[in-house]
């Protein structure tokens, strides 16, 4: 890996990450937001593929908007995990 790709994904999660955040609520920082930005970018895409949709737009834009599908579901996992276990203790 080149440290360009790299740097695309770094940003794409970042992008990501943040936009969800924003949308959902209740984000994780700059570091959290990229992590669940590259996260969701693969569950996103595996969404994307499992339900036969192809990315809206081309290119760098089309790998965020996958990316901040994902992100935002697992932003919304992430949160129903959190609520189930603290209501079970």
């Amino acid at each position: 890996m080149s440290i360009e790709t790299l740097i695309v994904w770094l940003f794409v999660g970042l992008i990501a990450g943040w936009l969800a955040s924003a949308v959902v609520g209740g984000g994780y920082g700059v570091v959290g937001d990229i992590v669940i930005g590259i996260v969701g970018a693969f569950l996103g895409g595996w969404l994307f593929r499992a339900l036969g949709v192809h990315a809206p737009g081309s290119g760098i834009v089309g790998t965020i908007v996958v990316a901040f599908v994902g992100a935002v579901v697992l932003l919304l996992l992430l949160r129903a995990l959190h609520r189930t276990r603290y209501r079970a203790t």
